[in-house]
């Protein structure tokens, strides 16, 4: 099959195009590089069916192709609040020229929406049947209503235009090819401690998430795109809870680092519990989480051990 990925050059989109490519496809990566990597791809451009376009889904573009993998969009805070104008243009507007491109390609479209959709949930663990409690002005709400926006194009466009979707609701995500400052809990712990850093944990780190390693969701995503008559939403994610404090702690011991653990107050509209049930995901998919957090820790230390190898002497600091 010819594949588009959006966001192709991304944390995920660059795993997803490299299995994708393993699984013999035609791989088109769409990238515009404000939070992706060229490093992530390096490694596949010399494959003849591999190719690299530089464009913003924000604008139409005309391609000719059997399935897309639509998962542009800044995903972390620190990225998506620099310019939240551009993160919901780019989940309404980019989700919209993605629908109209599968519509007359008629081409199957998959979603890569979030489980921020939920908001600060009331509802524990969080189900698909959940709507949500989401602060619609928060500093957080240009993600959270984008992909709740992007969601509701997706439904509109399939009962309205017969277009054949997939949504995918993903969990915390972490393993190599992650950002060095990508702003989130697992990278920025990993950088802290591999540095000596002191370890910022906000609130009492009481606060729960659930972590997911990069190859279950590769292998989740794969399946929801393939099987029949199920659209979703569905969730991918980890059911197993750990607070944050937890998380640093384990970071610190699988690092041997010296860092210590200091408090801060929470930031505004966090979540104080995530954590995904996934029976849907099992019976539709056959699909639970297999990667311990304690193995996909080892190697996403081991990522970024590498990274910080090859930086000037000056290491980064992380807030």
């Amino acid at each position: 099959m010819r594949i588009l990925v959006t966001g192709g050059a991304g944390f995920i989109g660059s795993h997803l195009c490299e299995t994708l490519l393993n699984k013999g496809h035609d791989v088109l990566c769409l990238d515009n590089f404000f939070t992706g990597q060229k490093e992530n791809i390096w490694h596949l451009m010399d494959d003849k069916r591999f190719e690299l376009i530089r464009h913003d889904v924000t604008q139409p573009i005309l391609l000719e192709v059997d399935r897309i993998y639509h998962f542009a969009c800044p995903a972390s805070p620190i990225h998506y609040q620099y310019n939240p104008v551009k993160t919901i243009k780019t989940s309404v507007m980019g989700t919209i020229h993605m629908l109209g491109l599968a519509k007359r390609v008629r081409a199957r479209i998959m979603l890569a929406s979030t489980s921020e959709v939920y908001g600060d949930p009331k509802v524990h663990p969080q189900k698909e049947s959940y709507w949500g409690n989401v602060n619609p002005i928060g500093i957080r709400s240009c993600y959270d209503e984008g992909k709740r926006v992007a969601e509701t194009l997706m439904m509109d466009y399939h009962r309205q235009n017969k277009v054949d979707i997939k949504i995918v609701r993903i969990f915390n995500t972490y393993g190599p090819r992650m950002a060095i400052n990508d702003g989130r809990v697992v990278s920025n712990f990993i950088i802290q401690a591999l540095t000596n850093q002191n370890i910022t944990v906000y609130g009492r780190g009481n606060q729960t998430r659930s972590f997911q390693y990069i190859d279950d969701l590769i292998d989740g995503v794969e399946r929801m795109m393939n099987v029949e008559d199920f659209i979703g939403p569905v969730n991918l994610g980890n059911p197993h809870e750990f607070t944050i404090l937890e998380l640093a702690e384990k970071v610190i011991e699988l690092t041997n680092s010296r860092s210590k653990i200091v408090f801060k107050p929470l930031p505004a509209d966090d979540p104080v519990q995530r954590k995904p049930f996934i029976g849907l995901a099992k019976e539709k998919l056959d699909w639970e989480p297999r990667i311990k957090l304690e193995d996909g820790l080892k190697k996403t230390i081991a990522y970024f051990d590498e990274v910080l190898s090859r930086l000037p002497d000056k290491k980064p600091i992380i807030d």
